[in-house]
């Protein structure tokens, strides 16, 4: 059923309804009916917008809301809980005893408990707690809903990155970006509604899978701004073209992929191919205007960390130089991020960390050297990206989202790493009409399985669309027989405690 179907209210046809409730033979001699009868076409291209109509024009909400924009912060590969904001002094007093615990799925091994070494203390009038590898975020934890209470399915990056990003452990599935794109369109037809920023490092494990449309037109996709050298390859025009010659190209181009669009209205290639055109050729202008910083005054490029080439920690060792990237690489990003939101973007995602092991928040061979690399890379500049938003006025409309596709365990691994764990880790929410100065839900007292207040991340994409005005079991897209929704066919639900 397409998006404004179901906003209006209406149930579909009789023939959704009774596909969607055909089952067995039945349903199968229905399926061979319908083909015939070319449904599947009408149905795919009712969730595809005209030729002719700019994919990504903005939509109204379901719902008021206060956040226009997201901004998801991802520490790739798992960042650890119990040394960061989830503070168990049990784990540390407990330190060094041996217990029996799972460590990969129904694999329930005799392992060492592994206190942090971070000091924590509570920050604020709110008495969140923080470690101290975090002092830049520490300062604004009033503005923060801490939930401490998540577990997912997988214990591998691949398929655990891709269910924090899509909602599924397989590939070919529609991600948050491209859901909200699609639900909500854009404010800016010169930018795309869906920005991905990599760490120089390499990017996540699978890949584009974790901003790709799936099976959604391709103009939902995320747009991915280089981190070194040109942002957007190929952007520059050829030489000796102008741009006059350039929008009449593009202009006739439009047309002519309109007319052979017309009756191909099942097929969203066209309509994306137009699209990106003109996008394209939007972004000639646009583009080196809004990674152009030189606006931006000293104090503010100093507070996102600009100037500070490397990490000064010292555990950070030869390691750190072989790895590290300091805070200047992230703080950009951040900034970047900022701008973009003011210009009406709709998704930013920026990952921290890329390749394998130290490179990235894998911490299986030393949590203290992984959080020596890391925490000093996002830490100022996020510091400053939240105060930036609250003094600038946009933190009200501007979700930001911070957290990876799981957590770590609490007993060791090599020494003084940390395993994956996906049955129990931390997010944190702020800005966008989230709750200020919550901690919500507990794990176990070592840290590690989710006891108080669980939810599955589905829930968390729930939250996320609430609070960015739409609602889960609402946003629906109708392909290969189903309404197909970001949180699956499972039950999904808004967590209420970290909704204001």
């Amino acid at each position: 059923m397409s998006i404004e179907a179901t906003r209006a209210g209406c149930h579909g046809t009789r023939r959704e309804f009774l596909w969607e409730t055909g089952a067995g033979f039945t349903g199968l001699a229905l399926s061979s009916l319908l083909a015939r009868d070319r449904f599947f076409a009408s149905a795919q291209a009712a969730a595809i917008a005209p030729p002719s109509a700019y994919p990504l024009a903005a939509k109204l909400p379901h719902h008021p809301t206060k956040a226009k924009a997201c901004i998801f912060l991802y520490m790739y590969g798992g960042p650890s809980q119990m040394d960061t904001f989830d503070y168990k002094p049990e784990l540390q007093k407990r330190s060094g005893e041996e217990l029996d615990i799972e460590i990969r799925r129904r694999s329930i091994q005799k392992q060492k408990i592994l206190g942090s070494k971070r000091a924590f203390r509570q920050h604020g009038e709110s008495g969140l707690w923080c470690s101290d590898a975090l002092p830049h975020i520490a300062r604004h934890m009033d503005e923060l809903a801490v939930i401490k209470s998540l577990y997912a399915d997988s214990f591998t990056h691949g398929s655990a990155n891709l269910q924090m990003n899509t909602g599924r452990i397989l590939q070919g599935f529609p991600s948050l970006g491209s859901w909200l794109g699609y639900g909500l369109g854009s404010f800016n037809d010169n930018l795309p509604a869906f920005v991905v920023m990599l760490d120089p490092r390499g990017g996540p494990i699978p890949g584009a899978a974790n901003w790709a449309s799936g099976f959604m037109p391709a103009a939902y996709q995320g747009t991915v701004f280089r981190s070194t050298g040109e942002p957007i390859l190929a952007l520059d025009g050829p030489s000796g073209v102008t741009r006059a010659m350039q929008r009449d190209t593009v202009d006739t181009l439009a047309a002519l992929n309109g007319l052979h669009a017309a009756d191909r209205a099942a097929t969203s290639d066209l309509a994306a191919r137009i699209a990106s055109y003109e996008l394209a050729f939007q972004l000639q202008s646009s583009a080196p205007e809004l990674l152009d910083l030189s606006d931006e005054d000293d104090r503010t490029l100093a507070a996102y960390g600009l100037y500070d080439k490397h990490t000064d920690h010292p555990m950070a060792g030869g390691t750190q130089h072989a790895l590290g990237i300091g805070p200047a690489t992230f703080g950009r990003q951040c900034l970047v991020a900022r701008r973009l939101v003011e210009r009406g973007v709709r998704f930013v995602q920026i990952y921290s960390g890329g390749g394998h092991q130290q490179q990235n928040w894998d911490a299986h061979y030393g949590m203290e050297e992984n959080l020596a690399i890391h925490c000093p890379e996002v830490d100022k500049p996020i510091g400053a990206l939240l105060g930036d938003l609250k003094a600038r006025g946009l933190l009200e409309s501007t979700l930001v989202v911070w957290g990876g596709e799981f957590g770590r365990q609490p007993v060791s691994q090599h020494g003084d790493g940390r395993d994956h764990n996906p049955k129990g880790f931390t997010y944190w929410l702020a800005g966008g009409g989230v709750k200020k100065g919550v901690s919500y839900g507990e794990t176990d007292d070592l840290g590690h399985e989710a006891v108080v207040n669980r939810h599955h991340i589905r829930d968390l994409h729930a939250t996320i669309l609430h609070l960015m005005g739409l609602e889960p079991e609402q946003l629906t897209y109708f392909y290969n027989g189903l309404a197909q929704k970001l949180t699956g066919v499972q039950p999904a639900h808004p967590i209420s405690g970290v909704i204001a």
